[in-house]
């Protein structure tokens, strides 16, 4: 088709094509970041723990008072919680995955570095990683007699010193060692230094508040809790028996020590699906956004082709009148809708860059993959020409006789 009596069209109409194409590029900048957006809160819904999730239940507890004996509590704790059907392993640790709590520490490959290579977490309990269900890729899991008391060393720092072997993740491995193997290195809390005897496929932080990337920056340390120093009891269930272990282990706390009160029991599911609430929230909002702006301009392109169709009945039945067919009528409003859309598109693009950029400097978001661009446009290509098929439609129908009646 001729495009230049389109062209010549849209010149005696230049505001309301302008509208139009200005709302379409608004669109296409909004939507192509959302989109962006929504993939990316839904890809953090998606990390990897590390833990046998759907296996793992947690009881927090909160005494009432100081325990009697906190050391001798905790091991007896776990020694009913072991005898109840359905349990594999239990253990009482510091931190659980997915509860915004954390217990970080400054790592140093040199004591006499001025700054710390990188920040990691510290998981504590004896019998976390079987219980956790965390894989190891290299070394191996702590020997019972390296095991510590975490109050003893608390009350006597000399102690530190003996806790001479910690496992670390494998993302933190090849963050310290790039390339290397980490089995056998030491790494420096300050001045104590530890050798890394394992390494773990994965073993997410409880909060990610230090970024995601640094997700998976974790290690576990030989030290055994009390009742004093823990409050979490983290039990592994066989399947389909979390449920009744959940309630069972409840029980059994209660009336092993009557002075102390449950403060929550979950699954680790459940624990997960919380904490990635505000993640599908945001992502839930910006779908109704997109939406409500695709309708809307969808609405703005059906009422803009109203509009020139009810303003050019005559000019219409002209052009019927001459011989053109329906489908020439239908096809003119169709390409004169693509070429505004097209244009709306393409300047909607270099808006989506720059918002993208604005986000990138002020959010540290990620770069707007290309991939987003082609997609955004066919889907306003889409909408477009469907948008106006109705208006296009009742353009072709106008009969030829329109063009012989008086103005």
């Amino acid at each position: 088709m001729d495009i230049r009596p389109i062209l010549s069209t849209l010149r005696r109409h230049k505001i309301t094509a302008l509208l139009l194409v200005l709302e379409i590029a608004l669109t296409c900048a909004i939507v192509c970041n959302a989109v962006f957006l929504i993939s990316q809160r839904l890809q953090r819904t998606e990390m990897v723990s590390g833990v046998v999730e759907h296996e793992l239940v947690q009881l927090q507890v909160a005494n009432i008072g100081k325990p009697a004996d906190a050391k001798a509590r905790a091991q007896e704790d776990l020694a009913l919680l072991r005898r109840i059907p359905g349990v594999t392993a239990a253990a009482l640790v510091n931190q659980v995955p997915f509860t915004n709590s954390s217990s970080n520490t400054s790592i140093k490959l040199d004591p006499t570095q001025k700054l710390p290579t990188l920040n990691a977490t510290m998981y504590m309990g004896e019998g976390l990683i079987k219980t956790y269900g965390v894989q190891l890729v290299a070394g191996r899991d702590f020997n019972a007699d390296e095991y510590m008391d975490y109050d003893d060393m608390r009350a006597d720092p000399n102690l530190q010193s003996k806790v001479g072997s910690v496992v670390i993740t494998q993302a933190m491995a090849e963050r310290l060692w790039p390339g290397g193997s980490a089995l056998g290195k030491s790494i420096y809390l300050g001045d104590t230094s530890v050798r890394v005897i394992g390494v773990m496929q994965a073993l997410i932080r409880p909060s990610l508040f230090m970024g995601d990337d640094t997700a998976q920056w974790t290690m576990v340390f030989p030290l055994r809790l009390s009742a004093a120093s823990a409050s979490r009891y983290v039990l592994r269930t066989a399947p389909g028996q979390r449920e009744s272990v959940l309630e069972g282990a409840a029980n059994v706390l209660r009336k092993a020590d009557p002075h102390r009160i449950i403060l929550g029991k979950k699954t680790l599911d459940d624990i997960r699906s919380d904490f990635f609430q505000n993640d599908r929230a945001m992502a839930g909002i910006l779908v109704g956004v997109i939406i409500a702006l695709l309708v809307v301009t969808a609405l703005g392109i059906v009422g803009l082709a109203s509009f020139w169709v009810a303003q050019r009945r005559r000019q219409i039945g002209v052009r019927r009148a001459l011989g053109a067919t329906r489908r020439n009528i239908l096809n003119y409003f169709q390409t004169e809708n693509f070429l505004l859309a097209t244009i709306g598109i393409a300047l909607g693009m270099v808006l989506a860059y720059g918002v993208n950029l604005f986000l990138m400097l002020h959010y540290e978001l990620p770069r707007l993959p290309a991939v987003y661009f082609p997609v955004g446009a066919i889907v306003l290509w889409l909408i477009g020409q469907l948008a106006v098929l109705g208006p296009a439609l009742r353009a072709a129908a106008v009969p030829p006789v329109v063009a012989t009646r008086s103005v």
